[in-house]
């Protein structure tokens, strides 16, 4: 799959969100595919983290976030949810997970539930080591402070919404990735 092809197929303007959108999945892409090279020992898919690092929020403009020129009616949180449906319908179901499963640190069943999100009643958790690279790489950019990556420390901070359980995902995820 080549990732610019479905970027320029759902982001056919060189615009603002278009430019977010490459930078932001750019860092994350950067970011996880040095994972990828000084931890040898995971044997994750490079190719696969980096076309699927490329797409992982390839359904924001599907969403009202204006602060990232995002004027879609979905509320943001919705996303990566978005993203996968368009991945599964262009035919990369595998990279449809990585769209589902990367917000937060993954969605639990549970507290999807308890927090009463607006998304599929499911469990949204990343599963591959792929996966759970990519979430890990996505926690140390935002997308409005593009060029800056986050320290652990503003990661965490920037995960503490989701709940504790997300928090010890990512701590898990710091003892094997870092």
């Amino acid at each position: 799959m080549d990732p610019f092809s479905m970027i320029n197929k759902y982001y056919p303007d060189d615009n603002r969100l278009k430019q977010i959108l490459v930078i932001h999945s750019s860092e994350v892409r950067d970011k996880a595919l040095w994972i990828v090279d000084h931890h040898p020992e995971l044997e994750a898919n490079r190719e696969f983290i980096n076309e699927a690092a490329m797409v992982h929020d390839i359904g924001i403009f599907l969403t009202d976030a204006p602060s990232i020129y995002c004027f879609g009616v979905e509320p943001y949180i919705r996303h990566g949810y978005l993203g996968a449906e368009l991945m599964r319908k262009e035919g990369f179901p595998l990279h449809a997970f990585v769209c589902e499963r990367h917000t937060g640190a993954g969605l639990s069943l549970e507290d999807i539930e308890r927090q009463q999100l607006p998304v599929p009643h499911k469990q949204m958790l990343p599963v591959s080591v792929e996966e759970q690279i990519i979430c890990f790489a996505d926690k140390f950019f935002s997308k409005t402070k593009l060029g800056q990556e986050k320290t652990v420390e503003k990661a965490r901070k920037s995960l503490s919404k989701y709940g504790e359980i997300g928090l010890q995902r990512f701590d898990n995820w710091c003892k094997c990735f870092l």
